[in-house]
């Protein structure tokens, strides 16, 4: 199951991938409440930028996976333009 949470701080939902499966590492990443927003639908507040990230769990997730793999492990904030540039399709 796939779980996120809203942190006000940054202004952004963090959640974990497992880059080697479900028994391997866990790392964290963020993504961005402008594509949130702006690509995902999210409306409000915190609740709704989760639920919109739980929604396209899927695609984000793969995103952050392949990021995390071209960043080499370092940490991995999506913006709205890591969406626009990459070969993973974004769907409402």
């Amino acid at each position: 199951m796939t779980q996120a949470i809203y942190c006000f701080d940054t202004a952004s939902v963090r959640f974990a991938i497992h880059p080697e499966g479900p028994d391997g590492e866990r790392c964290i990443v963020e993504i961005a409440e402008d594509p949130l927003r702006d690509l995902f639908g999210a409306c409000g507040g915190g609740d709704s930028l989760v639920d919109a990230y739980l929604m396209n769990a899927d695609l984000i997730n793969a995103l952050a996976l392949a990021r995390h793999r071209e960043t080499q492990g370092r940490p991995v904030r999506l913006e709205t333009a890591d969406f626009e540039t990459s070969d993973i399709g974004v769907y409402h």
